[in-house]
């Protein structure tokens, strides 16, 4: 998930596309937060790890 938000993100602000770029964001930013809960040692929606 934090692979796509970077891809997009970058991909938004080279075309100038502002959607690319708000999904991009929202999709780092999603992937960082189940990250940092997945490294805590805290199970999310029944998984303990995302990857």
């Amino acid at each position: 998930m934090i692979a796509l938000g970077v891809i997009l993100l970058i991909v938004g602000l080279i075309t100038g596309l502002s959607i690319l770029t708000t999904v991009g964001g929202i999709l780092l930013v999603i992937g960082l937060v189940l990250l940092v809960i997945g490294s805590t040692g805290h199970a999310l929606g029944g998984r303990r790890h995302y990857f």
